[in-house]
């Protein structure tokens, strides 16, 4: 089983078709998105079609963004909807034919369906921000979907596990890498990339809105060199002192 995480999408279909077409999700497999389909990009309705067919491939855990707060108060009335569309809604209602009305119920009743966080043994993933003294699932709503990751960076979650977000948008296009915290908004929309992190290797797949899979600059694949370098020189430490224990043992 291989795993993924997806960050926003933001509209970005073409972005999407070309990462799950690298892919190429089998049944077994997971795939994380971490919300904010819609809005700012150009199709918005093509990625839902996407993520709602991606269903009957393999395992799809759907969370809620922001955007999608916004979307559904105005679709589900009660909300002003200017702030919506200044806020990229305009594209979304463009990419349904003009009219919020136009909005297929199977798509509703997508974005009925989202997670606020999803949560394993190892990894919480939620789309804007977390307290790290208080589980993911009962925090507020202002942390879940609106907050924006402060500087200084907040200190890691009380259970250990490594924290997965979205939401702040990383403008250098780069995926932020802590070793408490993951940011994987890569700004997509805004000329940066989509990126799909594979969770079992921390191999990563990104496009850009043209859905062109991007190439590895030299300084990223020198970085990933030293970095399993790294990796792989503690597994070797760790083998030299099992053999000198085992000689001292003859």
């Amino acid at each position: 089983m291989r795993r993924f995480v997806i960050g926003d999408i933001h509209g970005c279909s073409k972005a999407l078709r070309t990462l799950l077409q690298e892919i190429h999700p089998r049944s077994a497999d997971e795939l994380v998105f971490l919300g904010d389909y819609v809005d700012r990009g150009p199709d918005s309705r093509d990625v839902v079609e996407q993520v709602i067919r991606l269903q009957s491939r393999c395992r799809v855990v759907a969370l809620r963004g922001n955007h999608e707060v916004m979307l559904m108060g105005v679709a589900m009335g009660g909300c002003d909807p200017e702030t919506w569309l200044r806020s990229g809604g305009h594209a979304t209602v463009a990419s349904y034919g003009g009219s919020i009305s136009k909005v297929p119920e199977k798509h509703l009743n997508f974005f009925r369906s989202l997670k606020p966080a999803y949560e394993t043994d190892r990894e919480i993933f939620v789309h804007a921000m977390y307290d790290p003294y208080t589980g993911v699932m009962t925090q507020s709503d202002e942390l879940t979907y609106w907050t924006h990751l402060p500087d200084p960076l907040p200190p890691p979650h009380r259970s250990g596990k490594r924290v997965f977000v979205g939401h702040t948008p990383q403008a250098n296009g780069e995926i932020l890498y802590r070793a408490h915290l993951v940011g994987i908004d890569t700004y997509c929309f805004g000329g940066g990339y989509l990126s799909a992190l594979n969770l079992e290797d921390d191999t990563v797949l990104q496009a850009d809105r043209h859905g062109h899979l991007r190439r590895m600059p030299i300084e990223r694949a020198m970085h990933l060199v030293a970095w399993s370098y790294r990796r792989c020189g503690r597994w070797v430490r760790v083998g030299r002192y099992w053999v000198r224990q085992r000689n001292r043992r003859r």
